[in-house]
């Protein structure tokens, strides 16, 4: 068992000196699924609260609307 794990260390190590944007690209996409699964925990740990939303609307003001004059709106 322990040469399967030497043979594979071997090939990556080979492959870290052979081919090393492919073999870093690989572990950076690794690395993404598990950072979406640790991440959130920890932030909440720190005392991390989300934001709050942002308005989607413009609050309209509850009285009848003066028109306009003078602007040449006619």
């Amino acid at each position: 068992m322990a040469a399967a794990w030497t043979r594979t260390y071997r090939y990556l190590q080979r492959q870290a000196h052979e081919q090393p944007v492919i073999f870093y690209s690989v572990i950076i996409g690794l690395i993404g699924p598990v950072m979406v699964v640790t991440v959130p925990p920890i932030r909440k740990s720190l005392g991390w609260k989300p934001a709050e939303p942002i308005p989607t609307s413009y609050p309209v003001p509850n009285r009848p609307r003066r028109a306009i004059s003078g602007y040449d709106d006619e």
